[in-house]
């Protein structure tokens, strides 16, 4: 999947917003090894060296694009190259840190065990993931993927999406000394021509737009946008109001 930086950075203070409240929630103890799972251009490993002074942090996606604009914005961080489904801590963490990246993977049932598995006992797993799939948003977005022309192409880069919530509990408190999952819905206050399609094209829609050619990206790029016109309507004062459903796990490992 390919990312385009400035087209996500669009709404980066939204984006940005769970990580700190996922943040706030990390117990205060210092830890000095930590990774930032799906780190994408760079924010949440600056947000974690604040918090972390001390620590040595590292981000890892595996969007060259995204590792570019990074580096280039925060070169005193350290950005790697990598498969955050095959994620292996060298050196032992003391946390692992993921902001809206791990939605993208299957297997969760053994995913987020071996995650929680790869931090030191007293350390800290801590996610947050949209969840998002019964919004009319992605509904719409499932919709016109489907179509015929380029469902062959789109439909397998669709967003999977997390477990419910009770699930995780079931999958981490064995492991887990502390288990803190909870679910917040903000309302983002978005601004500007058609935001929630701008939203998506940076995020959930970017990769099945660049699999199409330009005439089918602008079909796709037509009924998206009349489908969250009305899904979306835009206010009186100019605003677009659109709910966001996120995921939050922080496990202390046992």
């Amino acid at each position: 999947m390919t990312w385009n930086p400035a087209q996500y950075l669009k709404f980066a203070g939204a984006r940005l917003r769970p990580a700190v409240d996922l943040l706030s929630r990390v117990p205060s103890e210092a830890p000095t090894t930590v990774f930032d799972l799906g780190c994408g251009a760079g924010q949440t490993v600056a947000l974690l060296a604040a918090r972390f002074p001390n620590a040595r942090i590292m981000g890892i996606d595996s969007s060259a694009e995204m590792l570019a604009k990074a580096r280039q914005s925060f070169p005193e961080h350290q950005f790697i190259a990598g498969n955050i489904a095959a994620f292996r801590a060298v050196p032992p963490a003391h946390l692992v840190f993921s902001n809206a990246a791990l939605q993208w993977l299957g297997d969760h049932e053994n995913l987020l065990p071996r995650l929680l598995g790869e931090v030191k006992v007293g350390g800290v797993l801590a996610v947050q993931m949209p969840r998002v799939e019964d919004s009319p948003r992605m509904r719409s977005l499932r919709e016109i993927a489907s179509d015929p022309r380029w469902a062959d192409r789109a439909l397998p880069l669709l967003q999977p999406g997390p477990l419910v919530p009770a699930a995780y509990y079931d999958l981490l408190a064995p492991g887990a000394a502390n288990l803190d999952i909870w679910e917040t819905e903000y309302l983002h206050v978005l601004e500007g021509e058609d935001p929630v399609v701008e939203w998506t094209r940076g995020a959930g829609g970017a990769g099945m737009l660049a699999a199409l050619d330009d005439r089918e990206r602008k079909d796709f790029l037509a009924r998206y946008t009349a489908a969250m016109r009305e899904a979306y309507p835009r206010r009186a004062d100019g605003t677009t109001l659109l709910p966001f459903r996120r995921l939050f796990i922080v496990a202390s490992r046992k």
